[in-house]
């Protein structure tokens, strides 16, 4: 294979993987927008709402720590095709759904299969491009792919929905799971197995128990108050055994999560960076949504299409972002991002929930600092947490990274919406992303 065909095959490979991760992100948005709808059709109550929208995440969440193993042990192929399989039946299953129950079990199996494909994505992406410094290039893309992902679910699902029918916005993820199986065969390498490794079944179990505890009992907070029991019980015990996880992972011969893993500061405060912006990117979309819809009255297309300059922002800042950090540095391209997501948020939480302040003067300014900054500080924390990284780990940073990405906001959203005020809840997340901004900067 001469280089220029070696470098068009690596260019559709990363293509690949980059749609499938962007597909999982969309999944995971992909209803937000029509959840009322479904609510009337399915005749639900506000409890089977709440935790309708939260299944696929607290599967993922929950799993992704294994997953990322079972890419290290197994090869990253071979579990990505895996994961691709469930996910496929699970997308097609949705759709076809008569009731709550089939739609919650459809939703649960799509998190579980992509806790199997997104760390074995990256697993796969290092085989890709196996020098340092092209998978620093990749991995600098590579981070806006999810946030990207996150707003394409909230722009296009509310025009589905609207045109045709909320069962429709499954299509798109069946689509990109059916041509994934079908290309992966002949544009992404194999990556051997390690046979070596072995799977730390009992931290799994108290790892996917624990987190998944922990965030159905944050979840459920929407509809219950923090004193009672459907509240604390979870709370208490996914925390009690994710004390006994770190407990038993200081003694495991092969640990799940090796705690010197997160000893590097640099590589704790990039995962603490892509919790905090993809919290921003959360608390945004929830707050304007309803605002949007409840107190101005817009239609779901209507609000889809306010998003369309973040969308376009975000695009921008991704293909920037790369240059940037080759030229700065990931550190202070994080650092950067995150002051400029932090500006928009406190743009949006002064003058965007005003009802009487129009779109341009009110919205469109926080809707373009926000995505800007949020596409820059996910794309260098990426390169940070993945940083020096033994390739025959790479699933396990694939696993960590996504286990920031879907617990942090499912954390910070909780707490800060407890504050009763959206414009409070705005101002405050902008206020953590400048903390984990200062950290960044400060830390050689």
């Amino acid at each position: 294979m001469t280089a220029a065909s070696a470098a068009v095959r690596y260019r559709y490979a990363f293509a690949l993987l980059g749609v499938v991760q962007t597909a999982l992100i969309f999944t995971l948005a992909a209803i937000a927008v029509p959840l009322p709808r479904i609510g009337t059709e399915l005749s639900l109550e506000r409890a089977d709402l709440i935790l309708l929208s939260a299944a696929y995440g607290l599967t993922f969440a929950g799993l992704v720590l294994l997953g990322g193993r079972l890419a290290d042990r197994y090869g990253g192929r071979r579990t990505l095709t895996a994961g691709l399989v469930l996910f496929a039946v699970s997308s097609a299953a949705a759709p076809l759904a008569p009731g709550i129950g089939a739609l919650l079990a459809a939703r649960f199996a799509q998190g579980a299969g992509a806790a199997l494909v997104a760390p074995a994505a990256m697993a796969v992406l290092r085989a890709v491009f196996p020098s340092p410094p092209d998978y620093g290039k990749a991995m600098a893309t590579w981070g806006g792919l999810s946030v990207l992902g996150a707003t394409a679910g909230n722009l296009f699902s509310g025009v589905i929905s609207a045109l045709l029918s909320w069962r429709w916005t499954f299509a798109l993820p069946l689509v990109v799971a059916l041509a994934a199986l079908a290309l992966t065969p002949r544009l992404l390498p194999d990556t051997a197995p390690n046979p070596g490794r072995s799977i730390d079944l009992p931290g799994a179990v108290l790892a996917t128990a624990g987190i998944t505890l922990v965030s159905y009992g944050l979840v459920v907070t929407d509809a219950r108050p923090w004193s009672s029991a459907g509240v604390l019980v979870p709370l208490l015990g996914g925390t009690a055994l994710l004390a006994a996880f770190r407990y038993a992972e200081g003694r495991a011969r092969d640990p799940l999560l090796p705690p010197r893993f997160l000893l590097d500061r640099r590589r704790s405060l990039a995962l603490a960076a892509i919790a905090s912006s993809a919290c921003g990117t959360a608390m945004t979309f929830v707050v304007l949504s309803l605002h949007l819809q409840q107190v101005r009255g817009w239609s779901q297309v209507q609000t889809s299409a306010a998003f369309v300059p973040f969308a376009v922002a975000l695009i921008a800042s991704g293909r920037a972002a790369g240059p940037l950090i080759g030229r700065y540095g990931p550190r202070t391209v994080t650092a950067a991002g995150l002051g400029t997501g932090a500006a928009g948020l406190i743009l949006l939480a002064c003058t965007g929930l005003d009802a009487h302040t129009g779109y341009a003067y009110g919205l469109l300014p926080g809707l373009v600092l926000l995505p800007a900054g949020t596409a820059a500080s996910f794309a260098g924390a990426s390169v940070l947490a993945t940083d020096g990284v033994p390739q025959e780990q790479t699933g396990l940073a694939g696993g960590v990274l996504n286990t920031a990405m879907e617990c942090g906001p499912t954390v910070l959203l909780t707490v800060l919406l407890a504050l009763g005020n959206d414009a409070a809840a705005l101002a405050a997340t902008g206020t953590v992303l400048v903390a984990v901004a200062l950290l960044n900067h400060r830390t050689q």
